[in-house]
């Protein structure tokens, strides 16, 4: 890995709470530039949540300039209303990185959580620990959404320049590319 100097926004998607971390790489070193959460549980109405996820995104782009995105990618439950709401969340994330062109990648929640912890089924809360340690934060966020967006932050890091089984877009045709077979014509 090259001494350049990058800049990672790490997203947990959702619709309730959405959180971020961004942090700055220069060749093994990663600093905290900041970790934060938007709070949507006050709007009622799901698309402007979805338009609220938008904007914001776009706000953390336009004034942090991050060089990639990296996103934790829905877990699949059983709720099926509950996976259509955070797919949208995550998508209209994407939407706004990729407008911007940013390079975007997807981490499942377990792979996020091996990278922090080194292990797969660790909760919120060892995660959150984990990252209070080694990025010596002074508070955490009061929900852990913040700290999970900073972890997809993190592993990105951790994943940058190996082998990964993660999705990466560079663009709108490279995501239609390879999403096509879910892409009806």
């Amino acid at each position: 890995m090259s001494n350049k100097e990058r800049i990672i926004l790490g997203i947990d998607p959702g619709t309730t709470i959405m959180g971020f971390g961004l942090i700055k790489c220069t060749g093994q070193h990663m600093e905290l530039l900041q970790i934060d959460e938007l709070i949507l549980k006050k709007y009622t109405d799901h698309y402007l949540k979805l338009q609220k996820i938008f904007e914001h995104t776009i706000y953390l782009i336009d004034a942090h300039h991050p060089d990639e995105i990296s996103i934790e990618a829905p877990f699949f439950g059983k709720n099926v209303q509950s996976m259509l709401k955070l797919g949208r969340a995550q998508g209209v994330a994407m939407a706004a990185g990729l407008s911007r062109q940013i390079p975007i990648t997807e981490y499942s929640p377990k792979k996020i959580k091996m990278a922090i912890t080194g292990n797969g089924n660790a909760s919120k809360e060892q995660v959150a620990r984990m990252l209070q340690n080694q990025l010596t934060l002074k508070k955490l966020p009061d929900n852990l959404d913040g700290t999970d967006g900073l972890a997809a932050a993190v592993c990105h890091f951790y994943n940058s320049g190996t082998t990964t089984v993660a999705k990466s877009y560079s663009g709108w045709d490279s995501f239609i590319k390879q999403n096509e077979s879910r892409i009806k014509k």
